[in-house]
């Protein structure tokens, strides 16, 4: 008989060990958040908030939450996660050090929220600058897409209602800038609303477009140079109309409902004026066509918005709706873009599912719950998921390449930021040793060693 010992190896457990720093590969973060200029801009627009005598700066302590969020926390006590590793994340305040200063900033309201989003907006600009053609700007135009998230909650936090899908939490409403197929995408505003806020708030899209224009550079307020898209909970007159009044310097292409109106307008469109669907390498789409709506339909919308439908044959087992033709599935989209054929329009429309794999990345961190129970403490809370996100993704756009550049924060985790390191002292300078076995080590040092020929802010 052959005694079983198990599939794996049995090792001895001592608690003892000296020299080795978990989640070594968070050094990554670090360095962006050093290069990028976000730890001094956060430090110097929270200095009002820093009290005599203090030992902990404010903008560290929360840099050193949003850090503890990207590396997968989701509480402000996962910030001793950093603490005990000194070596590399520095000092870090105590538990109620770091409530303290939530609660602080929370009660000085819209000013610190303006504090913080301002140097977010400088942040960005110089990580813009550095990444050149990896750049969410590099084709000239950046796009921002607008969605709403349901986060749920499992106590009563204030504002906290049922929601539209018979659940119990939050209904914010966000904005991500899409970095195309060759990046994921970074956050740029986030509100805060209760769980049965309505998808088609037009004042709630007015104000989040606003506070995401605001995070970019002024010369994307001029030569339509930003695009702005949202699905039909967009749709609304007034928020159509906002847009409109910007059409100057802001395009916009915004999912529409498709009414009864449309829907007649959609039966009287010859068969001659369907364009075939294409898709994002140029191919024809079979079973998908476009064309362009005009006359009473438009009626009461905004001068220059166009309206452009698109009907395709349902995936098999799908039901199709009341509002849909001939058996055929109809979506349909507003925008005042000209000069680009509409097949192209429909597709650039269609590309805005990837503000779902955004809002996959947000539940992801720090944004599967609103930890803390006032609505202007959970406000702040998201101010410190966006700064995570947005680690997340300079990181990737200045220090990575290949397909290692698209992968999302939980791969991330896996295979750079868990990584352990020894710490070595030499010459009175600190080195992380990576494991020479670690398949994605080469991966880690690359990285680091891209940040470092960085040039430093100021």
């Amino acid at each position: 008989m052959k005694k079983r010992i198990g599939s794996y190896p049995r090792v001895r457990v001592e608690g003892g060990g000296r020299g080795v720093v978990s989640q070594a590969g968070g050094v990554l973060l670090v360095e962006t958040s050093r290069k990028s200029g976000l730890d001094e801009a956060i430090s110097t627009a929270l200095t009002p908030w820093r009290r005599p005598r203090a030992i902990h700066d404010p903008g560290k302590i929360l840099m050193d939450v949003a850090l503890a969020v990207a590396l997968g926390g989701d509480c402000l006590a996962d910030v001793g996660m950093l603490r005990a590793e000194p070596a590399v994340f520095g000092p870090v305040a105590s538990d109620p050090t770091v409530s303290r200063l939530i609660d602080t900033l929370a009660a000085a309201g819209p000013k610190a929220l303006t504090a913080i989003r301002t140097a977010r907006a400088e942040a960005r600009e110089r990580v813009w600058k550095l990444a050149g053609s990896a750049a969410p700007d590099a084709t000239g135009q950046v796009v921002v897409d607008l969605d709403g998230v349901l986060v749920l909650a499992h106590s009563e936090k204030q504002d906290a209602t049922p929601t539209w899908k018979r659940t119990f939490g939050h209904h914010p409403l966000m904005a991500f800038l899409d970095h195309g197929p060759q990046g994921s995408g970074e956050p740029v505003a986030a509100l805060l609303r209760p769980g049965n806020a309505g998808s088609n708030t037009a004042a709630d899209h007015i104000e989040t477009a606003q506070l995401a224009l605001a995070q970019l550079p002024k010369h994307y307020r001029r030569g339509r140079r930003t695009l702005i898209r949202t699905d039909s909970g967009g749709g609304t007159h007034e928020f159509v109309a906002w847009l409109a009044q910007r059409g100057r310097w802001l395009s916009y292409s915004v999912g529409m409902t498709i009414t009864d109106a449309i829907h007649q307008a959609v039966l009287k469109v010859p068969t001659t004026a369907w364009t075939p669907a294409v898709e994002p390498g140029g191919e024809i789409r079979d079973g998908a066509w476009v064309a362009e709506l005009s006359g009473d339909c438009l009626g009461s919308w905004p001068k220059g918005m166009r309206l452009i439908v698109r009907k395709e044959r349902p995936h098999p087992g799908a039901q199709l709706r009341l509002t849909d033709a001939d058996g055929l599935r109809l979506t349909c989209f507003a925008t005042n873009t000209t000069s680009v054929p509409i097949a192209d329009l429909e597709l650039r429309h269609r590309r805005r599912a990837r503000a779902e794999d955004r809002i996959r990345a947000a539940r992801a961190t720090g944004l599967r719950n609103l930890p803390l129970h006032e609505v202007a403490q959970n406000q702040i809370w998201l101010e410190i998921v966006q700064l995570a996100l947005e680690l997340l993704a300079w990181m990737p756009m200045l220090a990575l390449t290949g397909k290692a550049r698209l992968w999302e924060p939980r791969r991330l985790r896996l295979r750079l930021f868990s990584a352990a390191a020894q710490l070595v002292t030499t010459a009175r300078q600190r080195h992380l040793r990576f494991a020479r076995h670690w398949p994605w080590n080469e991966v880690i040092t690359g990285a680091l060693e891209r940040l470092a020929l960085l040039p430093n802010p100021g």
